[in-house]
C-alpha cells in the first residue's frame, strides 16, 4: 500500500502539505465508513485505497460493513436500478424486506464513529441509531444519479435522508432538491494502486497471454461490472458494426459484486450474444486481478463504457488516466470527465459509438491528442489526493454549521 509521500512526485509538495494540514485538525475524531460490501464496485475500491492513507495522516478513519442475505441484496439491486430511472416493478414486499434487514443491522451494527459516513442506500436506515449517538455527525454519501428516480423508492428513502446532517453528490445534476446541507464530492482514482500503476510491458504481454489474445489487430475493450445498465450487448453491436469496416477485436471484462445479483444472468446472456466469433473475449475477471485490468486496459486501442445509466464511472477515469482514447455514452458523471472531441468521444446510441470507435482507429494521431487530454483533465480533477482533501473539509464543515455549502 503506497504511502501519502508517495504521491508528491504526481500532484506536487503543496498538495502533499495541505493533507497533513487538514488531518491535524481532525485529531481525536473518529470516521466511520458504513457500506454494504468489501469487495466489488467502486465505492469499495475507493475506501480500500482511502481508509489507510487517512489512517496514516493520524486521523481514526474505520471501515464497517452491513450484512444482509440474497433476497435483500436482490431489492436493493432493484432499488438502485430505479433510482438511476430505469423501469422496475416495486412491490411492497421488497419495502418490508428492506427494512426487516435494516432493522437487525441497526440492532447489530456498532456505531463508534463522531462522524457516521454511509455510502448509497443499502445501510441509510441505520441513521435511526442517530438518536443515540449525541453529537454525532452523519453524512449520507449518494453514489447514484438520482435525478430521475423512481418516485415510490425515492419518497421510501426521503425520510431516512431528511435526518442526516448532510449529503453527498458525485456531480451536479445528480441530486434532489433537500431539507439538509449538500456538498459535491466527485469520486476519484488511486494512480499507484495496481489497476492505474505503469506496467511494463512483459506483464501486459503476459496477460494477454493468459486470455489467448493477439495483439495483431486493434483491440477495443470496455471493462466494468456484469450488469444491464453497463449494456455489454450493446457493444458487441457496436463491434460488429466496426467489424464491417475494420478487422478489430472485442474484450468484455468485468466481475460481479456480492451486493449485485444480476451479474450472472447478465454474463449469460452476454456469452449468448458474442455467439462464437473468435475475436470476442467475454472474461470473468474475479476480484483481486487489478493488474490484469490494468494490462487489458493497456493493451486496448480504444476504450468503451457505453453505458445505459452511470454513477460516476470510474472505469472511464481509469482509462483517461492511462491516456487512452474513450469512447463513453453522455450519461451520468461521464460528461465531466470526456470533454467531447477534446478528452474522448461521446455517444448517445449503438450506431453513434460505433462510428465513434471507427473514427479513432482510422486516425490514430487523432486518439493519441484525446487520451493525452484525458490523462490530464484526471490529474487536475479525479485523483485521489483531491478526493482526500475534499473529504477532510467536508467532516470539518460538518462541525461548522454556519458554512452552509448547497449545490
Amino acid at each position: 500500500m503506497p504511502k501519502i509521500a508517495d504521491y508528491e512526485p504526481i500532484v506536487g509538495f503543496n498538495t502533499i502539505e495541505e493533507l497533513r494540514l487538514l488531518a491535524g485538525k481532525l485529531q481525536g475524531k473518529v470516521i466511520q465508513n458504513i457500506n454494504s460490501t468489501a469487495v466489488g464496485g467502486g465505492v469499495a475500491e475507493i475506501l480500500n485505497r482511502m481508509v489507510p492513507l487517512l489512517q496514516e495522516l493520524g486521523i481514526d478513519a474505520r471501515w464497517d460493513f452491513i450484512k444482509g442475505g440474497e433476497n435483500f441484496f436482490n431489492v436493493t439491486k432493484k432499488f438502485h436500478n430505479a433510482l438511476h430511472g430505469k423501469s422496475e416493478e416495486i412491490t411492497p414486499q421488497m419495502f418490508e424486506i428492506f427494512m426487516d434487514t435494516s432493522q437487525r443491522n441497526i440492532d447489530e451494527v456498532k456505531i463508534c464513529g463522531d462522524i457516521v459516513f454511509i455510502h448509497d442506500p443499502q445501510p441509510i436506515a441505520l441513521v435511526k441509531k442517530k438518536t443515540s449517538m449525541p453529537g454525532s455527525k452523519w453524512i449520507w454519501r449518494c453514489h447514484i444519479d438520482v435525478s430521475s428516480p423512481n418516485k415510490q423508492v425515492w419518497d421510501f428513502l426521503t425520510p431516512f435522508i431528511h435526518q442526516y446532517d448532510g449529503t453527498v453528490f458525485s456531480a451536479p445534476g445528480f441530486s434532489q432538491p433537500l431539507p439538509v446541507r449538500q456538498f459535491l464530492i466527485s469520486p476519484s482514482i488511486d494512480p499507484l494502486s495496481d489497476k492505474n500503476k505503469e506496467l511494463p510491458q512483459e506483464i501486459i504481454d503476459k496477460v494477454l497471454e493468459k486470455y489467448h489474445i493477439s495483439n495483431d489487430k486493434p483491440i477495443i475493450t470496455q471493462i466494468s461490472r456484469f450488469d444491464y445498465l453497463k449494456d455489454p450487448v450493446g457493444v458487441i453491436e457496436a463491434y460488429r458494426l466496426v467489424k464491417k469496416h475494420i478487422d478489430c477485436q472485442l474484450i468484455i471484462g468485468g466481475g460481479t459484486a456480492t451486493d449485485d445479483p444480476e451479474s450472472t444472468g447478465v454474463f449469460a446472456e452476454t456469452q449468448e450474444a458474442a455467439g462464437n466469433d473468435a475475436d470476442i473475449h467475454i472474461l470473468p475477471i474475479p476480484s483481486g486481478s487489478d493488474v490484469e485490468i490494468n494490462a487489458l486496459q493497456r493493451a486496448s486501442n480504444v476504450i468503451v463504457q457505453k453505458s445505459l445509466r452511470e454513477g460516476f464511472g470510474l472505469t472511464v477515469t481509469e482509462a483517461l488516466w492511462k491516456a487512452k482514447p474513450v469512447v463513453a455514452s453522455s450519461t451520468g458523471g461521464i460528461p465531466l470527465q470526456v470533454k467531447h472531441k477534446h478528452s474522448g468521444l461521446l455517444c448517445h446510441s449503438v450506431s453513434g459509438a460505433a462510428y465513434a470507435i471507427k473514427q479513432l482507429l482510422s486516425s490514430p494521431e487523432y486518439a493519441k491528442r484525446l487520451g493525452e487530454n484525458g490523462r490530464e483533465h484526471v490529474k487536475q480533477n479525479f485523483l485521489l489526493t483531491r478526493h482526500l482533501k475534499d473529504y477532510m473539509l467536508l467532516f470539518l464543515c460538518m462541525y461548522h454549521p454556519e458554512d452552509v455549502v448547497y449545490l
